[in-house]
């Protein structure tokens, strides 16, 4: 049976920036691939020296998604029409946050129904965005519309991300994400999958090109850090629920 993995997500790039290799892996998998968007991150700031007006954002960034869906050989596309909430402040009623649950998870539960994915990955929202964990929240709830698929949460470890926040305190003294506290990230000892994506790095980078009215968070890591991002891929499995023993390697659940 060939498989159908979905990806929901909140703002274009994140499917790239956070699940770009988990979308290459599966394709080159042999299974079909889909990306629910919720938002056009018309809240996002363009990055440095890139002439897009606030008013413009939204469409720069949604013809941004649709170039790196197509580079990351995704099959399926759709973008919902929540606007993007911001990190903070007052969420506005259209917005993702701002919106009332039931009508964001009713959104999304009609495009699982229609997708009727074997695999559901969303994101595990350990970042503190308030979006990522919307999305993850009504994912979860309309997961129900498919009742055999497994679902994923795609993280960050714990670790990992402190490493990153120390080194933005060097390069990026001015990230929202420095306000955070040092809770944020996945406990390691929760990641359930990991997967070895180095193969797939170099059109990873291609589709984060194409995101170029947003500041890479991979920008100027030194190395290793850099591959820790890019080259491993790290989940946690909450459908079937894990019951320990060894860690997967691979996303899909058997044929």
């Amino acid at each position: 049976m060939q498989q159908r993995v979905l990806l929901t997500v909140a703002h274009p790039d994140d499917e790239t920036f956070g699940c770009g290799s988990i979308l290459l892996h599966a394709a080159a998998a042999g299974s079909t691939t889909a990306v629910l968007c919720a938002t056009r991150g018309e809240a996002g700031e363009p990055a440095d020296g890139v002439p897009v007006s606030p008013g413009e954002l939204g469409r720069v960034r949604e013809r941004e998604l649709r170039e790196a869906a197509d580079l990351l050989g995704v099959s399926r596309l759709e973008l919902l029409d929540f606007t993007d909430s911001g990190m903070s402040g007052t969420a506005a009623p259209d917005s993702l946050v701002g919106s009332p649950f039931g009508e964001v998870t009713a959104a999304v539960r009609s495009v699982v129904e229609d997708v009727r994915p074997t695999v559901i990955v969303t994101l595990d929202g350990s970042d503190g965005h308030r979006d990522h964990g919307r999305i993850r929240d009504a994912t979860l709830v309309a997961a129900d519309a498919a009742p055999d698929a497994w679902i994923y949460l795609h993280c960050v470890p714990r670790s990992v991300l402190a490493r990153w926040l120390a080194q933005a305190q060097q390069s990026r003294p001015g990230t929202a994400y420095l306000e955070a506290e040092t809770t944020l990230g996945t406990p390691d000892d929760e990641v359930t999958t990991v997967i070895d994506s180095s193969e797939h790095l170099p059109v990873r980078e291609r589709a984060i090109a194409l995101h170029a009215s947003q500041t890479s968070p991979f920008a100027g890591l030194p190395d290793d850090l850099y591959r820790d991002f890019l080259a491993v891929e790290r989940l946690r499995r909450v459908r079937p629920e894990w019951t320990g023993g060894p860690r997967e390697t691979r996303l899909l659940p058997p044929s």
